[in-house]
């Protein structure tokens, strides 16, 4: 690399400042060398100040700087730093977090949020959580060190939260975890090597995606319907990718709001034994019930005493972005694993928040606010679906589901998303588009509305109207 950066060094008299050199490709061919060589000289050169490297346009002969002007920095030489060498050719280690970060990015003022993953402030119970949060810092110890699993009686309160009326989990099952993102992270990497497959619902939450591809593992798609994941196209995918993960939200799944049924829940705990997989139950929503949804089911885990199902719920969803506390249950030598990984990722959850939470869930007013935020969820989906229905027919809302927060709606087939997306920004409402939640080509172009983070249903309304005008914008024709 050295002697080509020589070369290089003296060639640079033969250009114009400003003017290009040649092509990687070019110089590969040249020099007779690899194009990791190439690039790593290049960065030399840049790290020098003698060269500029331009995204897309290739390298350029730096401009000579006045007499005493400080050289700007040029970082370009990280792209082979945080590559890896494949055949000779570097390959960049991405990873996409733009279907997370916009949940939560906060809209500028005066946009309208249909695609946030919290509750609205007036949704929040603040005045608990303040009383919870007083009641905790005058606990003896509040400020001590807590057990790395957890609080006793936190991990006790989310086993029977879990497990259910029938006690199938212990408070020894269960680790307390800082909300459901480090638990799904945690998950991920103790169930499966990195460059490993892992099975995901598609479409599916783009925070496990993320997740996921950060944790070096390769998603494979198994498609939903209005029931849940398909079992057969479970059982195919887990005997042709020989993946022993599979990530699920069986309740009220994200985007689309579908329910597992009775039946597919026995069958997909049935193949998962039988394969030899685990299956990750992501749980986010169960605390986001509406009142007209009626009893819920158990758990898959409640349902499985072999340990096969590893379970991930969270606090943060019903209460406050804030209140990142969470829970990892599971069966078996996966436990010691999971706390393992957890131990090292982040010591332990903060004993205050942990002592807030116990607080929050052990007083009255946690029953009271759960009654309100169903009642609250179910007239805001109900405003919505019927704005929705009225206001945007060319928008396809399959399915409604009676419980979660957002609606899941699919554009005509050939709309283009994206453009549907910035039209609606333009228009003063925040989407999300469907791309981010497919681990492969999604079948037809989505789009999701959250209506949870807006402050009511005077809003929901008014967004729809904006909606419509992205809609004549984007869609006529």
């Amino acid at each position: 690399m050295a002697e080509l950066a020589g070369s290089l060094r003296k060639e640079l008299n033969r250009y114009s400042p400003g003017e290009k050199l040649p092509s990687s490709r070019a110089l590969v061919e040249r020099h007779r060398v690899s194009p990791v060589t190439v690039s790593r000289a290049l960065a030399a050169l840049v790290a020098e100040g003698l060269v500029v490297t331009r995204p897309g346009a290739g390298a350029f002969r730096a401009d000579r700087p006045p007499a005493g002007a400080p050289r700007p920095g040029d970082t370009s030489w990280q792209e082979v730093a945080l590559s890896v060498e494949t055949a000779g050719e570097p390959v960049p280690r991405s990873v996409d977090a733009s279907g997370v970060l916009a949940t939560l990015a906060a809209p500028p003022p005066g946009i309208l949020e249909f695609n946030g993953g919290y509750l609205h402030s007036s949704l929040q119970p603040e005045r608990a959580l303040a009383a919870a949060l007083a009641r905790a810092g005058r606990r003896p110890g509040a400020w001590g060190r807590p057990p790395v699993e957890g609080l006793p009686e936190l991990r006790a309160w989310f086993a029977r939260e879990v497990g259910g009326p029938s006690g199938a989990l212990g408070a020894s099952d269960v680790l307390v975890t800082a909300g459901g993102q480090s638990a799904l992270t945690c998950a991920l990497r103790a169930l499966a090597p990195p460059g490993a497959p892992v099975l995901v619902e598609s479409p599916t939450y783009p925070g496990m995606l993320a997740a996921a591809r950060a944790s070096g593992l390769r998603p494979v798609p198994v498609p939903v319907d209005a029931d849940g994941v398909r079992p057969e196209l479970l059982a195919d995918a887990l005997r042709v990718s020989g993946a022993r993960v599979f990530v699920c939200q069986p309740l009220f799944q994200n985007p689309t709001g579908a329910m597992l049924s009775a039946e597919r829940r026995r069958e997909v705990l049935t193949i998962a034994r039988e394969a030899g997989a685990f299956v990750v139950e992501d749980d986010f929503a169960r605390r986001l019930v509406h009142e007209d949804a009626g009893p819920l089911p158990a758990t898959l885990a409640a349902d499985d005493p072999d340990g096969v199902v590893v379970h991930v719920c969270s606090l943060t969803k019903a209460t406050s972005p804030s209140l990142r506390v969470g829970a990892l249950a599971a069966r078996g030598p996966v436990l010691e694993r999971l706390r393992a990984i957890q131990v090292v990722d982040s010591f332990f959850v903060p004993r205050p928040l942990q002592e807030t939470a116990l607080e929050l869930v052990g007083a009255p007013s946690w029953s009271r606010h759960l009654r309100h935020v169903a009642a609250e969820l179910h007239t805001r989906r109900e405003t919505l679906v019927t704005a929705v229905r009225r206001e945007l027919p060319a928008l396809e809302l399959r399915h409604v589901p009676p419980g979660g927060y957002h609606l899941w709606l699919r554009l005509p087939q050939g709309a283009d998303e994206a453009a549907f997306a910035s039209a609606a920004l333009r228009a003063g409402v925040a989407v999300a588009p469907g791309r981010p939640y497919f681990s492969a080509e999604p079948p037809a172009p989505h789009v999701r509305l959250s209506f949870a983070s807006v402050a009511g249903t005077g809003e929901l309304a008014e967004g729809v109207r904006r909606l419509r005008i992205a809609c004549d914008e984007v869609l006529a024709g």
